[in-house]
């Protein structure tokens, strides 16, 4: 018979689940308080016999006494705890951590891929496996589920919400999601599973990632210095997706606690304060069993479901592979409706109000999309590198599958840039390209900074960079620069300026820190900081907080020195040929003669460039990126201009904006942020881009203004 956890912590259990002493047990088995203890510290069993009689005392048949692999459901039953009100008449209006993401399924599946991808379990050299599945509740169904969740209990606290929903966001979003449920009779269900993964290991309330994912905020427990995650945000990203701030949890553990490893089962539920029937309450609150040694045993802890159970909550898990199941209650898409494109909005016919953010079928292909966009590298493998990630997403309807299972292929999704990662990998790149199908590689440095503040270089990391051929339209937008680190995520998706014209199209892959290979010199301390120059949704590298704070102001420019070296190598790299001065028409060109007209005399003085034409838009990194045209006179002297950026405001000075790159295209030359323009010139054109942490207030809500000055500058 299989045999569950131990039997002495799983007696001791049991006894504060029923609220016994070991005194009040062996008073019922007429046996000592010395054999119980025994039993409790594990010196001896109790007899076959004996242990009929236990199951008696604690209410339960005797087989669960002998298998030991669920509580007895004696006690305390499963409830809901809500953290009451603060004495001090504080009020938490929301999670604040949730406010850092958008109700976005594509933003849910980079931060929980990520963290499966953290948490995978890597002795055994296999994949992490995530499955996304969305499961839409009607009718029966519908009912039974709310039946296992407590609904009724649930119920006075999303009404209290709803009657103060005007006063805060929080309060809207929970009362549509509730009102969505009744109006329309459904319930959304999003799980994510992970097999092969670490699982929620640790107490309920001391250090571990149990604690970390279930109990706290802005908590951060890796297991790798490779980790793409480093601000114990992501989690949040669970509940922003849920409408009704509610995410249940079945996790299968790679470490025993308390003896089990298979279904350790929990809710945590986000709403804002309320006061329901005159109590006030804080905000979380949590589905499980009441802690004994809590006081009033009021505090709910996890607990070790059976298989019914989890199975009437939707939390059921193919195989006792270690991992975590999430299930968002009410999941929802808010970001879908952005993507649709204006022809969608004329020729479909969806009225002001009618577009759905719960549509599972939508959100099937949302899921595939930033998946395939993501992580497409830790999904591929070749030679003696082994793909780190599997994922797959299929879609329900009161159990019958109508999207079926569709398994991420990295190949179909990113077709150039995964050629180019296995060519890599298996050794076949090439160091120019020449014919079509081929990869080429270069090594490219990031030069490390020496932390604390000091001058100096620690080292140079080589990362490497692949450059490819695009794909046809199956690769998305061409020209691109794809750059990861060790979990193998895309962090930076950038374009190349300034190509040469006539370039074909491309794909390119930088790979930097542990993504580089074991043998790339300094891959860790790459690892760390770059790691540190990840703000919160890790999709980019700059300037941030901990990166000023462990290294220096100026250490982001180390990063955009790689940037800089990246493009140039591009560009060499996907440069044609010159063809020699017997190629082409050059021979005809030399045996012709073609009358000119005079040169006009050029005016005496100085004459003034003035600015001609400006393109400009928002860079990844919320930076303004222009290029200039500049139309200048002709004369004998040619006045240097200062290009300055500012922002439009509707009263008072415009704010300076300064410049992180500022470069000459053609007909001038830039020195110390002036513009010096080449004899003879009658067109100069530049670009730059302006330095992020200048900027007063977000990109997207200004208006750029740009002006030509006469001047040296400074």
């Amino acid at each position: 018979m299989e045999t569950g956890e131990e039997f002495g912590p799983w007696l001791a259990r049991q006894l504060k689940l029923a609220g016994k002493t070991q005194a009040e047990l062996a008073d019922e088995l007429q046996l000592t308080r010395a054999a119980v203890s025994a039993w409790i510290t594990g010196r001896s069993t109790p007899r076959p016999t004996v242990m009929t009689d236990i199951a008696k005392a604690l209410g339960t048949d005797v087989g669960t006494v002998h298998t030991r692999t669920t509580d007895t459901q004696a006690g305390l039953p499963v409830t809901w705890y809500h953290r009451p009100g603060y004495h001090d008449g504080g009020r938490d209006l929301g999670n604040a951590a949730a406010f850092a993401f958008d109700a976005d399924v594509q933003v849910l599946a980079r931060e929980t891929c990520q963290n499966s991808l953290d948490e995978r379990l890597t002795e055994n050299g296999r994949p992490v496996r995530v499955r996304y599945t969305l499961h839409e509740l009607t009718g029966e169904a519908l009912d039974s589920f709310r039946e296992a969740i407590l609904w009724n209990d649930l119920f006075p606290h999303y009404s209290a919400v709803s009657e103060a929903a005007g006063n805060q966001k929080v309060g809207r979003v929970v009362d549509a999601g509730v009102r969505d449920m009744y109006e329309k009779g459904r319930l959304v269900l999003l799980r994510v599973d992970d097999y092969n993964a670490s699982g929620l290991v640790g107490d309920d309330y001391a250090d571990g990632k149990f604690a970390a994912v279930v109990r706290r905020q802005l908590e951060s427990l890796k297991s790798g210095p490779g980790a793409g995650g480093s601000y114990g945000l992501g989690k949040a990203t669970l509940w922003a997706t849920s409408a009704l701030g509610l995410v249940l949890i079945n996790s299968t553990l790679s470490v025993p606690h308390e003896g089990r490893t298979e279904r350790r089962v929990i809710g945590r539920l986000e709403l804002p304060w309320r006061e329901v029937d005159g109590e006030p309450y804080a905000g979380p609150a949590w589905f499980g069993r009441p802690d004994p040694d809590s006081p009033g045993a009021m505090v709910a802890r996890s607990w070790w479901a059976d298989e019914e159970t989890v199975a009437r909550l939707h939390l059921t898990r193919e195989s006792d592979e270690p991992g975590t199941s999430f299930l968002i209650v009410g999941a929802h898409d808010v970001a879908s409706l952005e993507s649709r494109s204006e022809t969608d909005d004329e020729s479909s016919g969806v009225e002001d109000g009618d577009e759905d953010t719960r549509d599972i079928r939508k959100m099937h292909g949302r899921l595939v999309q930033a998946l395939g966009r993501d992580f497409w590298a830790a999904m591929t493998g070749g030679g003696s590198r082994l793909p780190l990630l599997e994922v797959s997403v299929r879609a329900f309807r009161n159990g019958k599958e109508i999207v079926p299972e569709k398994q991420v292929d990295p190949s179909v999704e990113q077709p150039a840039r995964t050629r180019a990662l296995r060519a890599h990998y298996e050794g076949t790149t090439v160091d120019r390209l020449t014919e079509a199908g081929q990869v080429a590689a270069r090594n490219v440095p990031l030069k490390l900074p020496l932390s604390g503040g000091a001058h100096g270089t620690f080292g140079t990391h080589q990362a490497v960079l692949l450059v490819t051929e695009a794909e046809g339209d199956s690769d998305g937008d061409k020209n691109q620069v794809h750059s990861l680190r060790g979990n193998r995520m895309t962090v930076k998706r950038a374009g190349v300026q300034r190509l040469p014209l006539g370039t074909n199209p491309f794909q390119a892959v930088l790979l930097v820190g542990e993504a580089a290979g074991e043998t790339a010199p300094f891959a860790k301390e790459a690892e760390e900081f770059l790691r540190a120059a990840e703000p919160p949704e890790h999709d980019r590298w700059g300037q941030t907080e901990e990166l000023t704070l462990r290294w220096s102001p100026s250490a982001y420019r180390r990063i955009s020195a790689l940037t800089a070296e990246v493009n140039n190598a591009i560009r060499e790299l996907v440069a044609r040929p010159k063809r020699t001065s017997r190629e082409g028409g050059e021979a005809v060109r030399k045996a012709l003669t073609v009358r000119t007209r005079p040169k006009a005399k050029a005016p005496a003085g100085p004459v003034v460039p003035v600015l001609d034409k400006l393109d400009a838009t928002v860079g990844d990194d919320g930076e303004w990126r222009i290029t200039a045209e500049v139309s200048i006179p002709r004369g004998d002297e040619i006045v240097p201009m200062v290009p300055v950026a500012q922002l439009d405001v509707r009263s008072g000075g415009r704010p300076k904006l300064d410049w992180a790159q500022l470069v000459a295209v053609e007909g001038c030359e830039v020195e110390n942020g002036t513009l010096r323009f080449t004899p003879g010139a009658r067109r100069a054109k530049f670009q730059g881009s302006t330095d992020v942490t200048s900027h007063p207030v977000r990109t997207t809500l200004t208006r750029l203004v740009l002006e030509l000055r006469a001047g040296k500058g400074e």
